[in-house]
């Protein structure tokens, strides 16, 4: 059973011990003895089983199961020992009145406890706390006092006095972040990942606006400049319909920037008339970080009027994309994006950038949310480069052809094999690379196995007939495709510095606002520390998604190595991504070198999970910004 089906196993029995705790207390209220002894024997079952998938998920790493052993289990076992102890012999024997209040108060009271271990994966999230602790046992023993009232009559002064007492504890701990001069209020804001701390003091160094692109080509490259103006229009797909949105140049995708290795590209960014600001981030291009384009961090947001120019050489090979990082949840979906290509040479055959985005609830590719068919002669060299522009994993299968997976994002694999059948899983701003030569049947790329739509390569003149049906492929192993080479670094390196990312739900300060956020390590930006790095130092990171949603998670200004996924080492070719799937219950551990000093953000591709707090910084020691640190988010 994966950790993601264990997740939520124990979410069911948890729910089940509630349940039958508090059924067999309301039963006993209602003098049922048998029903409520059944529930009785039918609760200390499932707390067993509590037990045993908390057990599970430990196995899989303790940060499935910290609240569990810690605090929930502890409370749910003393409070189900006690209802025992005081219901069992008295729903085995019952009066003729009926079982006794104190049973009912029992019952009830570990139905509650039994609750509270809902509570901390859907509400409150990793890691739980003294203060959730003490919290929760306030809140438990609050209810337990008020039944005992509703029930027995007044409670004993001791039970009250306890209960005031924890709840006492649990609000001096909860107001220390806030004293001045108290531990928790002097909290590092800094995540040194087991390295040294900062060598520099607050406000010196170098200024991240400092660190721009260069203004010439290398050898034998040229200068391309390009301009793109963003302004709210009305774009027409290919079915007629019309659709409001945000564009560069008036046109969704905006136009493709392209450039051979060696180009110096220069891009003139001006907004007409997007209120809150636009701006252009480079997805995978490891760019100078004055020309990320991350507002409040390297850069103010184009306002309505202004524009920035954005410089970079063109020295990595492969398929990427632009987009703006402003408001990009609502900016992305509604238009705000565009692809970048940059080649070794001249392509030869076919070469089509495919773009896909979701449009008021329509795939489109490019601007098709109808087939789109293309008459492609046999003998063809064809590459088709997919890009996921959308904040959720598309499945695309490609039927007709063998082919291979040659690039993703952006690198090249080794050894890649043919492949057929097959589905491939592309992240949320992520690019796959596919090559094959076009055969004299025709082919077509489906997304999401969806045959009515994607696009049809067509030989000759014949119409295109209907693909197949793909939606049982299986789905293809990245970490076991193609053949292993040489990294510069690999699992058992000696790292400088190495962190650990607990991706989960909970209620957490967003902006300065309480919100049910998607966190980090518990908090939600801009409160999640800053990771510290120096330059040149080799940097581990573990991604761990304790949550039931995916994050795609991406890393500005670097590409890392994947070293492995649930505790397995890749065994195919060597995976340089900037942005990688974490699925529910997943374990991700990945590398860097940190060869682009900064200010970088690493966040959620998941745009709506990032403005809900899913965000922080990768921090170079001594680069500083003169910026406000907020992503108009």
């Amino acid at each position: 059973m994966s950790t993601a089906q264990l997740i939520a196993v124990d979410l069911l029995v948890t729910l089940l011990a509630a349940a039958t705790w508090l059924g067999a207390g309301v039963a006993a209220g209602l003098r049922r003895a048998r029903v409520a002894l059944a529930l009785l024997v039918a609760a200390v079952a499932v707390t067993l089983a509590r037990v045993g998938t908390a057990a599970a998920l430990a196995v899989d790493g303790w940060w499935f199961a910290q609240e569990k052993v810690t605090f929930t289990l502890p409370l749910l076992g003393a409070a189900a020992l006690v209802a025992v102890t005081v219901a069992g012999p008295r729903l085995l024997r019952p009066g003729s009145a009926g079982p006794s209040p104190a049973a009912v108060v029992a019952l009830l009271t570990a139905g509650y406890a039994a609750a509270a271990g809902l509570v901390y994966p859907l509400l409150i999230g990793y890691p739980a706390t003294w203060r959730d602790a003490l919290a929760t046992l306030t809140v438990v023993g609050a209810a337990g006092v008020v039944t005992w009232r509703v029930v027995a009559g007044r409670p004993p002064v001791w039970t009250v006095a306890a209960v005031a007492a924890v709840g006492l504890a649990g609000l001096g701990t909860g107001l220390a972040p806030i004293v001045p001069g108290s531990p928790a209020a002097e909290a590092a804001d800094l995540d040194t990942g087991g390295g040294p701390a900062t060598g520099h003091p607050a406000g010196h160094g170098t200024a991240v606006t400092d660190l721009r692109g260069p203004t010439t080509p290398g050898p034998g490259g040229q200068v391309r400049r390009f301009t793109l103006t963003a302004r709210q229009t009305t774009i027409t797909l290919s079915s007629g319909r019309s659709v409001r949105a945000w564009a560069y140049n008036g046109q969704v995708p905006g136009p493709p920037i392209t450039a051979t290795k060696g180009d110096l590209i220069e891009v003139t960014l001006r907004n007409a008339d997007i209120e809150r600001g636009v701006t252009l981030h480079w997805h995978g291009y490891d760019v100078p970080p004055a020309e990320d384009g991350a507002p409040g961090l390297t850069q103010d947001a184009v306002r309505p009027g202004g524009e920035y120019v954005y410089r970079f050489r063109a020295d990595q090979v492969g398929t990427y994309w632009y987009h703006t990082h402003q408001v990009s949840d609502r900016g992305v979906r509604m238009g705000l994006y565009g692809t970048l290509v940059v080649t070794a040479a001249p392509a030869s055959g076919l070469d089509l950038t495919v773009p896909v985005h979701t449009f008021s609830g329509r795939l489109v590719l490019g601007t098709h949310d109808q087939p789109d068919t293309r008459r492609v002669a046999p003998g063809t060299p064809v590459r088709l480069r997919l890009v996921n522009t959308d904040s959720t994993p598309h499945r695309f299968t490609l039927a007709g052809t063998a082919y291979r997976l040659v690039a993703v994002d952006g690198t090249d694999l080794n050894a890649p094999d043919e492949l057929t059948e097959v589905g491939l899983r592309l992240a949320a701003g992520g690019r796959y690379d596919l090559a094959f030569t076009m055969p004299d049947a025709p082919v077509a790329l489906l997304v999401d196995d969806d045959s009515g739509g994607g696009l049809r390569l067509v030989p000759g003149s014949s119409e295109p007939p209907q693909p197949a049906d793909t939606g049982r492929w299986p789905e293809l192993d990245l970490t076991a495709y193609g053949a292993p080479a040489a990294t510069p670094f690999g699992p058992d390196s000696d790292f400088d510095r190495s962190f650990t990312l607990v991706l989960d739900r909970g209620i957490a300060m967003v902006e300065g606002a309480p919100r049910y956020a998607h966190t980090v390590n518990g908090r939600g930006f801009p409160s999640v520390p800053d990771q510290l790095v120096r330059t040149g130092e080799l940097i581990r990171t573990t991604v761990v998604n304790r949550s039931l949603a995916t994050h795609p998670w991406h890393l500005h200004g670097h590409r890392v190595l994947i070293l492995s996924r649930n505790g397995k080492p890749v065994t195919g070719s060597p995976l340089w991504m900037d942005t990688f799937d974490v699925r529910p219950g997943e374990v991700w551990q990945v590398a860097f070198r940190a060869d682009n000093p900064g200010l970088w953000m690493n966040h959620c591709h998941n745009l709506s999970h990032a403005a809900q707090g899913m965000v922080l910084h990768l921090a170079y020691d001594g680069v500083t910004t003169p910026f406000h640190g907020g992503h108009g988010g």
